[in-house]
């Protein structure tokens, strides 16, 4: 058993994104490090395993975008945390029909876990691919970023106001090994961080994505100085709350947050106003936020899905259905999954928003 020591970094309190950094990434016994967690076998299933056509659309509307981009010569895609690399190893079938775009994609997977790395490298054999874990290599543009259920899985700051001073969530190990939550004055850099942020005025509880804003600059520097965009889906709300929104996952159930830790998944839904305050603070346009399903569907999903059921039988045509059904109904994925794409380019006609 995994004493909770190991998270702390010789230390007794961390604020909630540092401690839930070290849980999932920062140490041998750390989720991602330890762990595959994706398909029956694992926690959580994603877009791209649920069904290949997922991955389709997204291969079709790289493509697209490539287009609106005046067809460059050279052209990077980069997928953020792939998983276990089944959205790309898609990407690489849907390109191969069409050569011209084939020939002008570089495909970069962005990845901390070795262990996933390693993974995502047996099931993806091809010389096109390229693993990364910073964007130095990215020298001649355009660039498009991918992420698929990406920004949920980085760890996000707490914060509650009380008497209308902005308090910050710490984790504390008490001598009995066990874990408390307490509260203290949250830093003046924080504060005036969130002041920014019109989105998160007068919320009496707050998440703020300080480590996930901090890899979106990354990601903006390249963008503003090659051209291109972000495309992120994930699973989020558009109003906030006022509530924590942290959940763990454990062999496709709920967990406590504090227990199994490094065995069980956690992430936090995401603010998609926030992202979208913060991009056009950054210089950046912003294609109107979408549903997952009026994303797939404008992107023609059930047209694709209707053509691939003239040559199943019946067993595989409900199959084929029930998939799509989980990806596009508004009580399972289709409402609760977000679409967002900020870009720096003249032209904005980029599908799937409109």
């Amino acid at each position: 058993m995994i004493s909770n020591k190991n998270f702390f970094n010789n230390s007794k309190i961390l604020p909630v994104d540092k401690f839930i950094e070290n849980v999932l990434y920062n140490k041998k016994s750390s989720y991602y490090s330890s762990k595959i967690p994706f398909g029956k076998s694992g926690d959580f299933i994603t877009a791209p395993g649920i069904s290949n056509i997922f991955s389709e659309i997204i291969g079709i509307w790289l493509i697209t975008t490539w287009n609106t981009l005046g067809k460059p010569k050279r052209f990077n895609i980069v997928e953020l945390g792939p998983g276990d690399g089944s959205l790309t190893k898609i990407l690489l079938k849907t390109f191969k029909h069409f050569p011209l775009f084939n020939k002008a994609t570089n495909i970069f997977l962005y990845e901390k876990s070795n262990l996933l790395a390693k993974l995502q490298k047996k099931n993806i054999n091809n010389p096109k691919v390229k693993w990364i874990n910073n964007f130095n290599s990215l020298k001649k543009g355009p660039v498009i970023f991918f992420g698929n259920e990406f920004f949920d899985a980085i760890p996000v700051k707490q914060f509650a106001r009380k008497k209308n001073i902005l308090m910050e969530k710490y984790f504390l190990l008490n001598k009995k090994n066990k874990i408390d939550e307490i509260y203290k004055k949250a830093s003046n850099k924080d504060v005036l961080q969130i002041k920014r942020f019109k989105t998160l005025k007068n919320l009496k509880f707050l998440e703020f994505p300080k480590l996930g804003l901090n890899e979106l600059k990354k990601i903006i520097k390249k963008i503003s100085r090659l051209e291109g965009g972000i495309l992120l889906i994930d699973y989020g709300y558009l109003v906030a709350k006022n509530k924590n929104t942290l959940q763990s996952l454990i062999n496709h159930k709920k967990n406590n947050l504090l227990h199994n830790l490094g065995k069980a998944d956690i992430t936090s839904l995401v603010n998609f106003n926030l992202l979208n305050e913060f991009f056009i603070k950054n210089n950046l346009k912003v294609k109107k936020v979408v549903s997952q399903k009026f994303f797939l569907e404008r992107m023609g999903i059930i047209e694709r899905a209707n053509n691939l059921s003239q040559k199943m039988n019946f067993k595989e045509q409900s199959n084929l259905y029930l998939r799509l059904k989980r990806l596009l109904d508004k009580k399972l994925m289709g409402d609760l999954f977000k679409v967002i794409f900020t870009y720096k380019f003249k032209k904005d006609n980029f599908l799937g928003f409109e």
